[in-house]
């Protein structure tokens, strides 16, 4: 990295976020944004431990890296797979009634790291092809009402760009690494 790069997380150059020419159309270019921040969520969680990854953020919150990871991938079910999927499942990490599992859940074992990227790829592998599937509806029953499958998509990314602020955060306080 030159010293103009110095700092950031990866070079410009070699950037895995950099998915190819410019998006064309709002579905493209949304789907763009949303694929960058999964892999900054990727990016920012290589290379740690299960201590690391579950490591809190400041008492008494329950936020961590791999509860970030858990609550993403219940936020990808349930908006892409119960909202515009019709699924009636709850996500992977909702247990009735108890609120916050996806963070107080987060515990610092491998199995259940294995457990939240495996579900969370799952998870965006199901949103993905819901969002490309040629009869997804424009809009859909929610909340007595309906809504737009653009405002789900919109919010999912609102969702995923709040909480890499987070994870940057997070990350530099486990060893000080920062940068995009």
């Amino acid at each position: 990295m030159t010293s103009a790069n110095a700092g950031l997380w990866v070079d410009p150059e070699h950037d895995p976020r950099a998915l190819g020419p410019d998006p064309v159309g709002e579905k493209e270019t949304v789907w763009e944004y949303l694929c960058r921040y999964r892999q900054t969520l990727v990016m920012k969680c290589e290379g740690l431990d299960a201590e690391q990854l579950a490591r809190r953020s400041v008492p008494p919150s329950a936020l961590s890296l791999l509860g970030i990871v858990r609550h993403l991938a219940n936020a990808e079910h349930h908006w892409f797979g119960r909202v515009l999927g019709g699924l009636r499942t709850p996500g992977p990490f909702d247990l009735p009634g108890i609120a916050d599992h996806d963070f107080d859940g987060a515990q610092a074992t491998d199995a259940c790291v294995t457990e939240a990227w495996g579900e969370w790829h799952q998870a965006v592998e199901a949103s993905d092809d819901l969002i490309w599937a040629e009869e997804m509806a424009r809009e859909v029953p929610y909340g007595g009402g309906t809504v737009e499958a653009r405002d789900v998509i919109l919010h999912l990314l609102e969702e995923y760009a709040r909480h890499m602020g987070h994870v940057d955060l997070l990350r530099e306080c486990i060893d000080g690494r920062t940068g995009l």
